[in-house]
Parts: C-alpha cells; structure tokens; sequence
C-alpha cells in the first residue's frame, strides 16, 4: 500500500467521489446484482443522507477517494473499496478503524453471492448468524448477517 494512503472521517466534498467508489465497487464485485437505485439516486443518498448523518469515514490518496466505510453505532452499514486498490491492505486498516470506533462489537450484512466479502469478515472474527431470502432489502437479493464482538 502507498504511504500516502490517509484515512479521516468523510466531509461534504466527499460524497461524490465515495459514491463513485461505492458505484464502481457495486458493478465490479456484484455483477448478478440488481442495484435498486440508479446512479443519481445514490448520488443523491451518499450527499444528503450517509456523509452527512451517519459516521462516514474514507481513504484517500493523492486527492482521489479509493475506499468508505459507514458506521451506524455497530451497525457496519456500508464498505466498499475501488476494485483497483483491493487486496493492498485498506480493508484491514478499515476493520481495524471500525473495531477502535464499536469496540462492543459490529454488525454487517453482506449479500450471499458476495463470497470475497464473506472471506474478508470471517477473516477478521466475524461469524454469520442469520441468512435471509433477500426479501426485505432493496434489490431483493439473499444475504447473510454477520456480527464481530470481542474475545472477553
């Protein structure tokens, strides 16, 4: 991973670059997805609603948005990397950030086709407790629950 890789919370001006992240991140890692809102729609989600009202947090190297991670209490609600810049360490530095921030626990769903995801979190301690049929998120896709809490 670079050194100039910084990580900090997310500010106004980030909501489109982390958005385009989170768009290419969506199509590159989720293909037999559905995406349930078109692109404008996410747009306008990452301005007025995830950057501004929930703990948003990036990693940002040379001035270009390369990762986000959403936190709701322990809720992980959402963690995306751009394609180019997976496997270089980001995601564990992520996951650590995230553990300091909730360190009573956290929670992410990840969608069943998702196998890399579900690696990374298993890999990091978290263990699937539930798996839906997809029917009570937007894109209607299967997926499966995943809670971290620490060794006591």
């Amino acid at each position: 991973m670079e050194d100039d890789v910084v990580l900090r919370r997310a500010g106004p001006a980030d909501a489109l670059p982390a958005t385009d992240v989170w768009l290419r991140s969506f199509t590159a890692v989720l293909p037999s997805v559905r995406c349930a809102h078109d692109d404008t729609e996410v747009r306008d989600w990452f301005s007025r609603v995830l950057v501004p009202q929930y703990e948003t947090w990036v990693t940002v190297t040379k001035n270009r948005v390369v990762g986000l991670l959403v936190l709701n209490g322990a809720e992980l609600k959402q963690f995306y990397l751009d394609p180019a810049w997976r496997g270089q360490g980001l995601g564990d530095r992520f996951m650590s950030l995230a553990n300091q921030r909730q360190p009573d626990g956290l929670a992410p769903w990840t969608f069943q086709v998702n196998e890399s995801a579900q690696r990374f979190y298993e890999r990091h301690g978290f263990i699937a407790i539930k798996r839906t049929d997809g029917l009570s998120n937007d894109e209607r896709e299967p997926d499966v629950r995943y809670i971290w809490q620490p060794q006591k």
